[in-house]
Order: structure tokens, then C-alpha cells, then sequence
């Protein structure tokens, strides 16, 4: 696959004990991902935030939390990621999806 020049960047805020169809919703949306042909994706785990609830999760020993934040972010053509959305809108109940452009450097793998 090549991808080079503008592409989109596709982020999505979720928690890490977020669920779909009894599995964890970052591992689904991996999934689906790879499923659709999307140039790749990769999940952060943060240590610490808070989001349309205002409950704040963190990773500190006094405030033991289970559910960490996650951002799944995925890097495509414009085309590609449009036709990812509605996939996102079915999946994620709670949470956050961004959108912005980017210009890609260098994408590429070693061949086999």
C-alpha cells in the first residue's frame, strides 16, 4: 500500500473498559479497521483524563482507576476514512471523534 501526501487522521476517545459486543470497543475498532482496508491503527493508553462526564480517571496509586483513557488513531486517505465513519457512529456510544488533515511523510514496510 502506498500513502504519501494528504491523508486524514481519525482519532477516537474512548474509555478502557468501554465495550462492544463483549469485547473491549479499542480492540474492536483495531478490528474493523484492518477488516476495511485502513492503512493502520494504534492504541494509547493514557494515564490520566477526564471527558463529557467530568469524572476524572487516572492511573495514580491513590486513585486507583479501571478505566484509563484510550485514543485509537487511524491515518488514511480522505476516502477511506469517510467510508470508516459510520462504523464509528454504530460503535461508540461514549466518547469523542476527531478529524484533521495531515500531510504523510513516509508510510512504507519492509517486504517479506
Amino acid at each position: 500500500m502506498k500513502l504519501e501526501g494528504e491523508g486524514c487522521l481519525l482519532r477516537i476517545y474512548i474509555g478502557e473498559l468501554d465495550k462492544w459486543h463483549h469485547q473491549p470497543l479499542y480492540e474492536a475498532i483495531v478490528v474493523k479497521a484492518r477488516e476495511m482496508g485502513l492503512a493502520g491503527a494504534t492504541v494509547l493508553r493514557g494515564p490520566m483524563g477526564f471527558g463529557a462526564h467530568s469524572r476524572l480517571h487516572t492511573a495514580k496509586i491513590l486513585r486507583l482507576s479501571e478505566d484509563l483513557p484510550i485514543i485509537v488513531e487511524i491515518v488514511d486517505k480522505e476516502e477511506k476514512i469517510n467510508a470508516f465513519l459510520p462504523e464509528m457512529d454504530r460503535m461508540v456510544r461514549d466518547g469523542l471523534i476527531t478529524l484533521e488533515k495531515v500531510r504523510v511523510i513516509k508510510y512504507s514496510a519492509n517486504p517479506p
